[in-house]
């Protein structure tokens, strides 16, 4: 018995309704995409937040230096760690690393410190959060409110992709 693997099936005639409502699958859609940046985005982020903890408890609870020098060297750290992260994990797919995203990625980020020291020293002085819990509250709700100012601007200019930064250079 021979089996001839090149025959096709013949094709059976489908209602119109069944073949307007069976599309191919799509591409992954742009919501997927968003989804996994973000995911990304919180690894890296996640650890640079521990990062910014650990640094910051130990300098301000451990070696009692002052708070906004400890918060501020703390974020300065993680500021570090988070871009090795970004530039080779989550945004490993965009861009090659140019002068022009280095400098972007550290001025962003310097603003991104600032906002943080800012919000911190709100907290801290204005709303009384001190001690080691009320620190860290306070250390935590700026951490929050200055990384979604992070990740808009890291993935709209710091991070692009290859076609937008071309476009961008024209």
């Amino acid at each position: 018995m021979t089996v001839n693997l090149t025959e096709q099936r013949p094709q059976v005639a489908r209602p119109v309704a069944e073949a307007v409502f069976t599309a191919p699958a799509p591409a992954p859609s742009r919501v997927r995409r968003l989804v996994v940046e973000v995911a990304k985005f919180g690894v890296v982020g996640g650890s640079g937040v521990a990062v910014n903890f650990l640094v910051f408890n130990a300098l301000l609870h451990g070696l009692k230096w002052a708070p906004m020098t400890a918060t501020v060297l703390a974020s300065i750290i993680a500021m570090g760690t988070n871009y090795l992260g970004f530039r080779f994990f989550a945004y490993r797919d965009r861009a090659s690393r140019t002068r022009q995203q280095i400098v972007l990625f550290f001025v962003f980020s310097g603003l991104g410190v600032v906002m943080e020291s800012v919000l911190f020293y709100a907290g801290y002085q204005g709303l009384d959060m001190s001690g080691p819990i009320g620190s860290n509250m306070a250390k935590a709700l700026s951490i929050v409110l200055a990384s979604a100012f992070r990740f808009l601007v890291y993935r709209t200019w710091v991070f692009q992709h290859e076609a937008k930064q071309g476009a961008g250079a024209r």
